[in-house]
């Protein structure tokens, strides 16, 4: 583990596997083999059902979507660290960490559709809707963790943003109560390098996002987030410590974006050729690939069988959100408040109304 100096203190950087896959045999987890084979698994179906999303899109069967090739092995390498009965807390580039702990796939595409009943999650799956407004999801993680420290819970909250939040108001908020409070919470920052298209370097002046959290005397660690063993390890350090009720944690995967922001954006437009290529050399499953063979725990046989069998899992999924029951025009209302406010009672009779005479 590498030891990097940021200013008047001190955040530690861990990176395990190197981009060719190569590693020192006493840095690796102990892991079974069943697990490692896991993270394989996982960083697998997050980039098949990525792929099927974004061609899902293009075909006009979903809306707007936001890939999140490249960040397999920061979402898998938390995942095997975390408890059913945790809280995650995603904003919309966590489909992958949402899979994992238990929301049905054709749900995740029903949400980016534009269905509201694609945050109708399974009873036991606790996962909160994806935020779409930037960084103020942290807000509720703290919120959850704050919870569970006063009601004596062994659950912690995690809370997912991208480097751009740390410069919104949200995060420093969200940081400074947890941390005054105790709060049980892990704050996930994936650093894929751009808010949107504002490269990390434009956004901030601090070197880092795990620096910030010294200011609010909370313990964190910047990790390689292209190496799923780093993020693993360092997963395991920080939900270690806060189950055991030392306060809150801080985790900066630094990642990279492969594909558009959404497929909205054109990533050709700010990016150039030579850093794209340089981050498609540390592709996180190609590294972790590497690894597996040399260990001898895969072969290209049982990878292409395991594909087949996630291709499949994902043409079933896909097959159930499209044959989901048309929703109704008052979703859009009707899950907003306990008890609705006049105004939207209106409204919601209005829809009502609507619907019927579009039959």
């Amino acid at each position: 583990m590498a030891i990097k100096k940021i200013f008047d203190g001190y955040v530690e950087r861990l990176e395990i596997l190197d981009k060719d896959g190569n590693y020192k045999k006493d840095e690796i987890p102990q892991l079974s083999n069943e697990d490692f084979l896991k993270l394989f698994e996982l960083m697998l179906k997050m980039r098949l059902l990525d792929q099927k999303a974004l061609n899902l899109q293009r075909q006009g069967r979903i809306n707007t979507y936001g890939s999140l090739k490249g960040q397999e092995a920061s979402q898998a390498g938390l995942a095997l660290n975390l408890k059913k009965s945790d809280f995650i807390v995603p904003s919309f580039r966590e489909h992958g960490i949402m899979m994992a702990m238990g929301v049905p796939l054709h749900l995740i595409y029903a949400l980016w559709k534009g269905d509201e009943r694609g945050n109708f999650h399974p009873e036991g799956v606790n996962c909160l809707p994806p935020a779409i407004p930037v960084g103020s999801q942290l807000l509720h993680a703290t919120g959850l963790g704050m919870a569970f420290k006063w009601k004596n819970r062994d659950e912690i909250a995690v809370g997912f943003s991208g480097d751009g939040s740390s410069s919104q108001g949200d995060f420093h908020e969200a940081l400074n109560f947890a941390s005054v409070f105790g709060a049980r919470t892990l704050f996930f920052i994936q650093n894929n390098q751009y808010a949107i298209s504002v490269p990390f370097s434009k956004q901030t002046k601090a070197r880092s996002v795990a620096q910030k959290s010294l200011a609010y005397e909370m313990k964190s660690i910047q990790v390689d987030g292209n190496d799923v063993l780093a993020v693993y390890q360092a997963s395991k350090d920080a939900v270690d410590y806060i189950r055991k009720g030392e306060g809150p944690f801080l985790i900066e995967c630094l990642t990279y974006r492969m594909e558009n922001h959404t497929t909205s954006d054109d990533h050709t437009k700010y990016r150039n050729k030579e850093e794209i290529e340089f981050w498609a050399q540390r592709d996180p499953i190609d590294r972790y690939r590497k690894f597996l063979h040399s260990n001898k725990l895969i072969d290209e046989e049982k990878e292409k069988q395991l594909v087949k069998e996630i291709g499949k899992w994902i043409e079933e999924e896909v097959e159930k959100f499209e044959s989901m029951p048309k929703p109704k025009a008052t979703d859009a209302v009707d899950y907003v408040y306990d008890e609705l406010p006049w105004y939207l009672k209106e409204e919601r009779v209005f829809l009502e109304e609507k619907e019927r005479e579009n039959g």
